[in-house]
């Protein structure tokens, strides 16, 4: 297992401590103190303990070596794990929502002031621990891990959004009970929001669309400095789990060696991955051309944007 692997892990250990103390702490305080935002909430980080619980198991998968089973490594389980994370917030956004629902048409009482304190500390523990995930995801380069810390942004605003309502209800008083329950149900649809945003490059990941410009410019640059390589061609990038995969071509001296011409693939290969180590692999592709890269591009019929002859 190596260091990124071991730092989501470690990451995704204090999500599911930190998300099974919280619910049990927002259950008991939304429960005598009368608060069913509060309870709401609870039960969004009681879910929020289940998908961290998946988060860790498929982050341990996704880990495991290549095998002769999966030759590129078991990094699609992360994304895989992701989709299920999704689910568990679409899940408790409808929970969330038909609870406050269901509360706004029943009376009840007012919220009690002790859960305002509850809610502040909870908020601002919630806003931590999705900056320290989130900080270990861009680390590691994971999309489970960074689903996890959009759960613990998300318990944030759910717990702001019950603290505005609790905040209302009592300043207001009487006939102002169900603010709360309108603040939850407002937290609902942007748990909602973020879930989408969460799926949409997990999605991606799965169907290989191509998503990592920035990357493959940064390919293309590093490939522009290796002895031997006059421009490159195509260049394709997959993301597995928190690693990428290349495919690339590249344009050399027709006139030169087959020998001349692996060396300078391994020389490209070593290049890329000593400034990206975040690739795994790069299958080089060598393309011979007999005349100038420009007019190679021309003959072709590709666009010159991408090379300096």
């Amino acid at each position: 297992m190596n260091d990124n692997s071991e730092k989501a892990i470690k990451a995704s250990i204090f999500s599911i401590v930190g998300n099974a103390s919280l619910a049990g702490i927002k259950f008991l305080a939304g429960y005598f103190g009368n608060s069913y935002a509060l309870i709401a909430d609870a039960i969004e980080s009681s879910a929020d303990v289940f998908s961290s619980i998946f988060v860790f198991f498929g982050l341990k998968y996704s880990a495991r070596p290549a095998d002769e089973n999966h030759p590129y490594g078991h990094g699609k389980a992360e994304a895989l794990i992701t989709f299920l994370v999704v689910t568990f917030l679409i899940v408790s956004a409808i929970i969330i929502a038909k609870e406050s629902i269901t509360n706004i048409i029943t009376p009840h009482h007012q919220p009690k002031p002790f859960t305002l304190l509850v809610l502040g500390g909870i908020i601002l523990f919630k806003e931590l621990s999705f900056q320290y995930v989130m900080r270990k995801s861009v680390e590691t380069n994971s999309s489970s891990l960074k689903a996890d810390a959009w759960h613990h942004r998300s318990d944030a605003i759910t717990s702001l959004m019950a603290f505005i309502g609790i905040s209302i209800s009592l300043v207001m008083g009487p006939g102002w009970e169900a603010a709360d329950d309108v603040a939850a149900l407002f937290a609902s649809a942007f748990i909602l929001y973020n879930a989408y945003k969460i799926l949409r490059p997990a999605l991606g990941e799965i169907m290989d669309e191509q998503l990592y410009e920035d990357e493959i410019e940064e390919i293309r640059e590093i490939a522009s400095h290796v002895p031997g390589v006059m421009a490159t061609e195509k260049c394709n990038v997959r993301k597995s789990g928190m690693n990428y995969y290349v495919d690339l071509h590249a344009i050399v001296d027709g006139s030169i060696s087959v020998v001349e011409g692996h060396k300078i693939s391994h020389d490209l290969k070593d290049a890329v991955q000593a400034e990206m180590p975040q690739v795994k692999d790069v299958l080089v592709h060598i393309e011979p051309t007999f005349v100038s890269v420009r007019e190679y591009f021309r003959t072709n019929h590709i666009e010159d944007k991408r090379v300096e002859e």
